[in-house]
């Protein structure tokens, strides 16, 4: 498959496109800051990979982007710019489980490192700001070659995720909230990278779930995106105080 994948909801952008060349699938990766510069460099990198690529965008199969959850700023922007490309270039949209390519991005992570790639369960987690983790656990089988969600999207504070029995936690959680994260498991840091999103493409659009450009939507699972500033400010006064009692 002629395939471009991006993902902008987290703090580092990342794009690629795969492109199939005499039977074999080729990558080209970028990675670089997200947040409030992936709305401006976005574009300019894709253009920049398909040119690379050899690959116009209406000999694309489909665009993939990361579609939740996630930075609320980074889903628009990811999922806006799928919308405009692939309404101009009259192809299909494959919105991606943020969540899921966590997790296959720790899965992949582990088999680059050597270890043998077998059945493996995961819990995803992703920082949500304001105090909280959003999280899902998925199961992959060896012999299917596919992921198999085992819990429903969450968001909740880190000592309230619920943890099925899982053999890694992976995210981007560890530093902000690790001691409070109790479950057992070995622990991956992964954000969800676009050749994470290439490599689950074909087995989403073998499930049918490639969406015109007009009804892919970005994936929010809270409504707040944002504390306001008398809960910032109750929340530093709760540290200050914490901090003093911890004061000899």
């Amino acid at each position: 498959m002629n395939l471009l994948a991006f993902d902008t909801g987290t703090e580092r952008m990342s794009v690629a496109v795969g492109r199939t060349l005499e039977g074999l699938q080729r990558q080209w990766c970028h990675e670089a800051q997200g947040g409030a510069q992936a709305s401006t460099t976005l574009i300019p990198t894709i253009l920049d990979l398909l040119q690379q690529a050899g690959l116009r965008l209406d000999a694309l199969d489909a665009i993939c982007f990361g579609a939740g959850p996630g930075s609320f700023t980074g889903l628009r922007t990811a999922c806006a710019v799928a919308q405009g490309l692939a309404f101009g270039a009259d192809i299909p949209v494959l919105p991606v489980d943020t969540l899921l390519a966590v997790a296959e991005e720790a899965r992949w992570q582990r088999v680059q490192g050597g270890a043998a790639d077998a059945d493996l369960s995961v819990l995803a987690m992703l920082d949500a700001r304001m105090d909280e983790v959003y999280s899902a656990a998925y199961q992959w089988s060896l012999a299917s070659q596919s992921w198999q969600g085992v819990s429903a999207l969450q968001v909740s504070a880190p000592e309230k995720v619920q943890a099925p029995d899982s053999q890694l936690l992976a995210g981007n959680v560890f530093e902000a909230y690790g001691p409070r994260l109790t479950m057992p498991g070995d622990r991956c840091q992964a954000l969800p990278t676009a050749a994470a999103l290439l490599r689950l493409a074909p087995s989403l659009w073998a499930q049918g779930l490639a969406v015109p450009a007009e009804q892919a939507m970005p994936l929010y699972i809270r409504d707040k995106v944002a504390n306001t500033t008398a809960e910032r400010e109750a929340m530093k006064a709760q540290a200050a105080q914490a901090k003093a009692a911890e004061t000899p």
